[in-house]
């Protein structure tokens, strides 16, 4: 072999390393957890206005995998299927976008939306399997 073949094999193992880098392992009870206690824990727990309305509590990751009266809302592996990640997201309709984005809700102190970094944790989570780590 030529150094300038194997110095083109190099540089592909290289680049296919770093094209195949993907986020480390996100922890539910150290990433995802948290956001739900910055967030959404005032309306999803204990007779709030989000566990009134839907029965979905994120209390911990039992609640959070029982989803609504209406259904999981979470799909393990699957984040464009999971209507967690779609609400937080704002990839859904306006009045159901979480936190409330509405100006009622703002007025209120409520409806900050989560960070990009934040929905990103969220969506690695349900995509690498949504595992009780």
């Amino acid at each position: 072999m030529t150094v300038s073949l194997l110095f083109k094999v190099g540089i592909l193992a290289l680049s296919t390393n770093f094209l195949g880098c993907t986020r480390s392992e996100v922890s539910f009870w150290s990433d995802v957890q948290p956001i739900f206690e910055k967030h959404c824990i005032d309306c999803h727990d204990c007779g709030g206005e989000g566990v009134t309305a839907s029965g979905f509590s994120v209390r911990g990751y039992d609640s959070v995998m029982k989803g609504t009266r209406f259904g999981q809302v979470v799909v393990p592996g699957s984040s464009i299927s999971s209507t967690l990640y779609l609400v937080v997201a704002q990839k859904t309709a306006p009045e159901i976008q979480m936190p409330p984005h509405h100006n009622q809700a703002w007025a209120e102190g409520r409806g900050s939306p989560l960070s990009d970094d934040e929905v990103e944790i969220i969506q690695t989570w349900i995509d690498q399997g949504a595992q009780d780590n």
